[in-house]
């Protein structure tokens, strides 16, 4: 029997307006929260820099560890 192995998550701020660089390089403004209208789960919506495109994500995943010394998204000071 096999252990699925749980992603840790790093402790930072998940704000509005605030600027996130993902670990692949490009940045993001998150521009606002959402509720998954089926689950009800917690969603991040936020959007490209670069071409202003829109996205959600599960709130659960935005500050999920890829690896040991990398985080999704770091918040950009």
């Amino acid at each position: 029997m096999t252990q699925e192995k749980k992603k840790n998550s790093a402790n930072q701020p998940i704000e509005i307006g605030k600027i996130y660089k993902h670990y692949k390089g490009n940045l993001y403004k998150i521009i606002g929260f959402a509720k998954h209208s089926e689950t009800y789960e917690d969603m991040i919506v936020y959007e490209a820099l670069s071409d202003k495109k829109t996205w959600v994500r599960p709130k659960n995943m935005w500050n999920e560890m890829i690896d040991e010394n990398t985080i999704r998204f770091t918040l950009l000071d």
